[in-house]
């Protein structure tokens, strides 16, 4: 059994999507001084590699934790979207028959992840695409970008409002290209919110 992390790393005031607060990590207690370690994290549930549910954009109200775990956890492909800006649904064609149901964009934008350029010029998800992957047995999107689109955020809308959830900041999906099959392991921190902090794996 192979597995890619496919998770940023969460560290101190990390970036965020703009407007947001970073985190704040620091470490509480020193082993040699207090006898433990110990860290104290305060984050927003959009921080590095997350999964957004429903209620972060349409009026599903259900919190991330109240989403059956089948919904993060699902056979997985990778759609490379690394020579474009936005495209259309015909690159949805391979996954049509196959019996997928998360679908991972590799667009090759995390290399710029932590600078200036990660937050703008990624690929973007377009309206048609979202709505053919809502009339497919997809129930997991992930891409390696800050967001599948900008506002006013219709591809989110469309996506959410299917029952589809959303992992974004992912990374390493470049070491999934000639994995024909693997199964995508999405799961978010249980929580009493709208999305949460994810570790993201493929497993094969």
């Amino acid at each position: 059994m192979t597995l890619i992390d496919l998770s940023q790393t969460i560290i101190n005031r990390m970036q965020v999507y703009p407007g947001d607060d970073p985190p704040m990590l620091h470490q509480t207690h020193n082993l040699e001084f207090d006898g433990h370690t110990n860290f104290q994290l305060t984050i927003g549930m959009h921080s590095g590699t997350h999964v957004d549910g429903p209620f972060h954009m349409i009026d599903d109200y259900r919190m991330i934790s109240d989403m059956p775990l089948e919904s993060f956890i699902g056979k997985g492909c990778v759609i490379d979207i690394s020579d474009t800006k936005e495209f259309d649904d015909s690159v949805l064609t391979r996954i049509k028959a196959s019996g997928y149901s998360a679908v991972l964009f590799y667009t090759g934008w995390s290399k710029y992840f932590g600078t200036s350029q990660y937050l703008k010029g990624y690929p973007l998800i377009s309206e048609n695409v979202a709505q053919a992957i809502a009339d497919m047995e997809i129930k997991l999107v992930g891409i390696d970008t800050l967001s599948p689109d900008n506002s006013p955020n219709n591809t989110h809308d469309i996506l959410l409002g299917n029952g589809i959830v959303i992992a974004e900041n992912l990374t390493n999906l470049n070491k999934l290209m000639d994995v024909k099959e693997f199964t995508v392991i999405a799961l978010p921190l249980k929580i009493k919110a709208d999305s949460a902090p994810a570790r993201v794996v493929a497993m094969y």
